[in-house]
């Protein structure tokens, strides 16, 4: 069946519902013990960060997060207001404009320290088991001490003491980080936000929550502890752009890795890798179209993956198969996506594509 460039349907769409961030959010921070900030990096999870941050912060979050000094600016410059915090910089970044934005900063090492202008507010970051950001327990003292300096020289003022969870040996990584916090208190400061949770231990470890918790994948639906419901807010749709019948044996996509088990009928979709969708979630992946769940025929291609409907012909150009959603209405979600590619949902949403128009609903 051909198409004109007329009668062509609209390519790959992604609905971003923002009632499912409030509604998380409210659930989030009826968890945390203190406040809670909704880290936005990576665009909101891929779900939009100015829109997932003001839902966040309209539905009880009090502080925003990113990495980079970039996405900090950018959220100031949309006209978002209240604490704000950015993690990941290099010692050489424009931390005068983040200090002129309000913008607090992290800072994991004596370097980052010295290249703090007048006036910053900081966040002394502690490694506490993961070898990654954060100054190791080695360098922590003379951290601590030199902030301690620069704050009586009134050129800092020492907000908080953040870390991370690795995950796995949760209690030596809080004994670790409480340790941390006993150093700089040693040292004379007075940290008024001690954080260290993520979405996970939001969600069920309170004795990691102290001042703050950091939630971001939670603020989107993803639950990374497995415990809790929290609604899915992305939805990916692709319509059907073309339909045929194949016979039991008929080879479909590159490498002929699939073949039809028997006579068939097949649909194709405008969506493949270069939209996001993990071409080695291929042999497993299934879509939602006509009210079922069809498995995928083949391999995904950049633009494009053929779909196996089955034996019967109620399958039309036009129609719109649900790549994944939320799951309410039997479709695929973004942990099924992420379970058949063996990765995680963060990666998922974090990794489609500018292509796919975007239509953002419940907003303010």
């Amino acid at each position: 069946m051909s198409l004109t460039a007329l009668d062509a349907p609209a390519g790959a769409r992604i609905t971003v519902d923002l009632r499912a961030v409030a509604d998380n959010t409210r659930t989030l921070v009826a968890r945390a013990r203190g406040e809670v900030m909704a880290v936005v990096k990576a665009d909101g999870f891929g779900h939009g960060a100015v829109g997932v941050a003001r839902a966040a912060l309209g539905a009880g979050a009090t502080w925003l997060g990113v990495t980079g000094l970039g996405e900090a600016l950018a959220l100031r410059a949309s006209g978002l207001e209240g604490p704000m915090l950015s993690w990941l910089n290099p010692p050489g970044a424009d931390f005068a404009a983040a200090v002129g934005q309000r913008v607090d900063l992290a800072v994991p090492s004596l370097a980052h320290l010295a290249a703090m202008p007048p006036g910053a507010r900081i966040h002394l970051h502690l490694d506490t088991g993961m070898a990654r950001d954060g100054a190791a327990e080695d360098e922590w003292l003379a951290l601590c001490r030199a902030a301690r300096e620069a704050e009586l020289r009134g050129r800092v003022a020492v907000i908080g003491v953040m870390s991370h969870l690795a995950g796995p040996d949760t209690p030596a990584a809080v004994r670790r980080f409480r340790e941390g916090v006993a150093i700089a208190y040693g040292m004379g400061l007075r940290p008024r936000v001690r954080h260290l949770a993520a979405t996970a231990a939001t969600l069920t470890e309170p004795d990691t929550h102290f001042d703050l918790v950091r939630t971001g994948a939670g603020l989107v639906g993803i639950d990374p502890s497995g415990t809790t419901v929290l609604r899915g807010a992305m939805t990916l749709t692709a319509p059907v752009v073309e339909v045929r019948r194949v016979v039991a044996g008929t080879p479909v996509g590159y490498d002929h890795t699939w073949r039809a088990p028997r006579d068939t009928t097949l649909a194709l979709l405008p969506v493949g890798y270069a939209d996001g969708l993990p071409r080695s979630a291929g042999p497993r992946g299934e879509v939602l179209l006509g009210g079922r769940r069809c498995r995928i025929a083949g391999r995904i291609s950049m633009d494009q993956i053929v779909v196996d409907t089955g034996p019967g012909e109620g399958v039309r150009v036009g129609d719109v198969a649900v790549v994944f959603g939320p799951g309410l209405g039997g479709e695929p979600t973004v942990a099924d996506w992420a379970t058949w590619a063996g990765t995680l949902p963060h990666e998922i949403v974090t990794g489609l594509g500018s292509r796919p128009h975007r239509h953002v609903v419940g907003g303010n």
